[in-house]
Formats: structure tokens, sequence, C-alpha cells
């Protein structure tokens, strides 16, 4: 398979064609949608630190009139349906690396992206703005570096958003409703299967139908992840996911061999997630006014009640201190506890 931006044209059979629609029509509806989500990030992740931040790290090069980095905030990318890969370190400028292609991530002569050891996947349809701030706000607390997995967002999942699965991401995780609805398109139109899928379509073990790009582990980042756990050298010791990303973390994990998640640590937040993973620490909070993560916990018990709902930005409390968390179950580096003992809950 081509690496890079530049990803194969899908070959679909001639009959095919009768079914694509326009797509003139069909990529700004999809950005339409994405945008939304970039609206809903704003309100559930701490994108105002993240921007206020960002800005002061750049003062200096405005002050000397050069030109700052190229930034998430910007209209294109956070509206750009497609994924991405953001090795976030808010202690090392530029603070922000953009990869949009999984092989040339892995195959990268840069020392960052072989050393990080922590990936976090945000929720459902996420830019890359509330990506990016959910890693920094990790980052900050951990003083590491942090890889953002940006969901790429296609018309499976603007169709799984109408069909209210925002609100209902457990059942339709159950039912692996997102893998059926990319297939069904594929098959019908793989140049509209296409859009916003690059970022699975350039990982190693893609999987293809009509040349457009089909999910094997339920979605396109738990794809993406399950790829980079399982053809990075050095591996990941944290995973970190919030909302809807906690279930493709599981997803990700799931059929991998226990050499390549020994000694990993996994935290959720404000969505539990099934424990059954051999070797993984799990260390999953929830909060007592979660209404969206109570909903979705499906029989799963967190490890931690919090006096909290479902936002992790601190400007709309009680929010979830993602960071402290974080750092509370990842202290210096190594899981709180031994993999299968659970952080004493506060309320039952």
């Amino acid at each position: 398979m081509p690496i890079g931006d530049n990803l194969p044209t899908p070959s679909e059979p001639s009959f095919l064609n009768l079914f694509e629609p326009p797509p003139q029509l069909i990529e700004p509806a999809v950005r339409a949608c994405r945008l939304f989500n970039t609206a809903l990030d704003i309100i559930f992740y701490d994108v105002p630190t993240l921007a206020a931040q960002l800005g002061e790290k750049d003062a200096p090069m405005r002050v000397r009139e050069e030109k700052p980095p190229s930034r998430i905030v910007q209209f294109d990318a956070i509206s750009d349906p497609e994924g991405s890969l953001l090795l976030i370190d808010a202690n090392t400028a530029p603070y922000v690396h953009k990869y949009t292609n999984v092989e040339l991530f892995l195959a990268s002569p840069h020392p960052e992206t072989r050393a990080v050891e922590i990936a976090t996947i945000t929720g459902v349809g996420s830019s890359a703005l509330g990506s990016a701030a959910l890693a920094w706000d990790i980052s900050i607390a951990l003083g590491k570096p942090v890889l953002a997995i940006v969901p790429g967002y296609g018309m499976a999942d603007v169709i799984l958003q109408a069909l209210g699965g925002w609100f209902g991401f457990g059942l339709y995780d159950a039912l692996h409703a997102k893998s059926l609805i990319q297939n069904a398109i594929a098959n019908a139109a793989p140049r509209t299967a296409s859009i916003g899928r690059q970022l699975s379509a350039s990982t190693p073990d893609a999987k293809t139908l009509h040349g457009a790009p089909v999910f094997r582990h339920g979605s396109g980042s738990s794809d993406v992840l399950h790829s980079l756990l399982l053809h990075r050298e050095a591996p990941f010791r944290l995973l970190v996911g919030h909302s809807k990303g906690a279930l493709q973390i599981g997803n990700a994990i799931r059929s991998l061999s226990p050499d390549r998640v020994h000694d990993l640590t996994v935290v959720t937040l404000g969505c539990p997630i099934s424990t059954d993973v051999e070797g993984v620490s799990f260390f999953q909070y929830l909060g007592l006014f979660d209404a969206l993560g109570q909903l979705n916990m499906w029989g799963h018990r967190p490890d931690q009640w919090t006096p909290t709902w479902h936002s992790t930005n601190p400007m709309l409390p009680p929010a979830m201190a993602a960071g402290k968390y974080t750092e509370d179950a990842f202290p210096a580096g190594r899981p709180a506890k031994a993999p299968g003992i659970a952080i004493p809950r506060c309320c039952s």
C-alpha cells in the first residue's frame, strides 16, 4: 500500500458508480457534522486551556515577527473529516506534531515517535481540537509526551449519530453497528466510504472492500490503535479513553497476544469497559452525575465513582479531572496498584 497522504482512489466495479452520490455534496455534509462535534469538544474537553497555553508559548515568536507553527485551532483542522495522530508534548516546542499516516509514523526516524508511551482516544466524533485538549491535559499532569488518536469521521459516523448513537454508544458498540454501516457503504459506494478513513486505511494491516477501508476491530480508531500496539517496537504503557474512546481501546486490545499488552495500564473516564484482557491494569472512573456514562455502563462497574459529570472541562464544573485521575492511576510512570486490584470506591 502506498504511504503518505496520496492514498489510492478506490477502484470499484463500474456498476457501483450508479450508487455514488456527488462528492461535492457528501464531504461538506461530513465536515458539517465534524464541526458540530467540535463544538461539543469545547464542552467536554479543556479546549480553552489548550488554546491559551499554546498562545502563550507562541507569543515570543510573534514578538520576533516569526510565523508560529500551524496550529490545530484553524478552521480546516477542526472541520477536517480525516483522522490523524497528534504527538503532544506540553513541555517541548513545537508542542504538537501531526501525522496523517500510520505507516509513516511507525517508520519515522524521529526518536519521539518511538519513545512515546502514552496514547489517548476521545469520544464520539471528536475533532483534533478535543483530542489534543485531552492529551495536553495528561501531558501536563504526567510531564510526558502523549499520542492523541484523532478519530476519522465518515458517512458511517453521520448515519450512526443520526440514529442516536451519540447517546447510546454502548449498545451500538455491542452490535458493531459502525462496522456494519461502513461495510454496507463500502459495498454500495466505495468512494463515499473512503471519506474520513485515510488514517485507518494507512495501517499496515488495513482491510478494504472494493478499495474502500472497512473496520477490523469495530471502528477506525480501534484499528489504528490495534495496529500501533501490534507493530511498534516499544509498547505503550498507558492508554486513556474518555467516553466512547474507552470502548475503542477495549476493542483494540481484546484480540492482541498477551506479550503485546503485558504491563499495560488502561484508564477510562466516563465509560467503564470489560476488564477481561489478561495482563492489563484497569482504572475506571465514572461520575455520580454522569447520565451519559451511566447509560453506557452495560454492567461494567467503575473502580471509583467521582462527584462529577461527563465533561473534563474545568470551566464547566463539576468536571472530571482527567490529568489528576490519570496521575493517580499512573504515578511516576507506574500503575498505582497491581493488575486486578481496584481503586477503593468512594460509594456503591
